[in-house]
């Protein structure tokens, strides 16, 4: 049976000292539930201080980003095996933030999918169309590419300890949220995808997180999906009362 996943990705927001504030106070009031796990992705510089916060709760760090080499000149640059020792258990892989800000390809996604892999992190693999792909009926070619080039290569064994976002670009952030029926159609394909290149048995194993515009209002139906694991919560993470909300779905 799959566990629930819910992540709260705070993007480039709070300091040191509103990390560790927020930390405290969620955990004072958190009750662990057996069937999912919650991770929490600060800014790199609040990764080394949470974790000491979180290091006794079952709250799990994870990383907003990493590089795909080991250590080299990379100036600005963290790796796998600095994520580790910060205390990190999973790391967000092509979010569309990076993608769209950044330029990331799917060939970069793969490179760092499978430095994450190695490492011992659990990489959280984003993929999702825009609102021009998605109002040219191009959702299912967009996402399909995205996961057959940035999941190229990577081993049966592997790919179970991989996770999938599915994140259309035009409900991040803009209060927009793809409705249940949507969001479950394509995890369906997601999983389908799997299946074919790995077997069923192993896709079934695979949890697939939804991310846009998640909030207290929506992620109870979202969850009610036959193949929606969890949520990859962007703005209302960053209110310790909605995220718990959420959690609590």
């Amino acid at each position: 049976m799959r566990r629930a996943l819910i992540i709260g990705n705070w993007k480039m927001h709070k300091t040191v000292a509103q990390a560790v504030e927020y930390a405290r106070g969620f955990i004072a009031g958190f009750t662990a539930v057996a069937d999912r796990d919650v991770a929490i992705a600060p800014a790199f510089t609040a990764l080394h201080a949470l974790s000491a916060v979180l290091k006794e709760s079952a709250i799990s760090l994870c990383a907003q980003n990493m590089h795909w080499e080991e250590k080299g000149a990379f100036t600005g640059e963290v790796s796998a095996p600095m994520l580790l020792d910060a205390g990190c258990r999973y790391v967000l892989v092509g979010h569309s933030e990076r993608r769209r800000w950044f330029g990331e390809s799917n060939e970069d996604v793969n490179r760092k999918t499978k430095a994450a892999l190695k490492a011992g992190l659990f990489p959280v693999v984003c993929v999702g169309e825009t609102l021009d792909e998605r109002e040219a009926d191009q959702t299912f070619s967009i996402v399909r590419r995205q996961l057959k080039e940035g999941l190229n290569n990577i081993s049966a064994d592997d790919i179970r300890r991989a996770i999938v976002a599915y994140e259309p670009v035009w409900a991040i952030g803009t209060g927009r949220t793809a409705t249940p029926e949507q969001a479950e159609e394509v995890h369906d394909f997601i999983r389908q995808f799997i299946a074919r290149i790995h077997g069923t048995d192993i896709a079934a194993g695979i949890c697939i997180l939804y991310g846009g515009s998640v909030n207290p209002e929506n992620a109870s139906p979202l969850m009610t999906q036959k193949d929606i694991d969890g949520l990859l919560v962007g703005g209302a993470s960053l209110d310790a009362g909605s995220f718990r909300k959420i959690i609590y779905y």
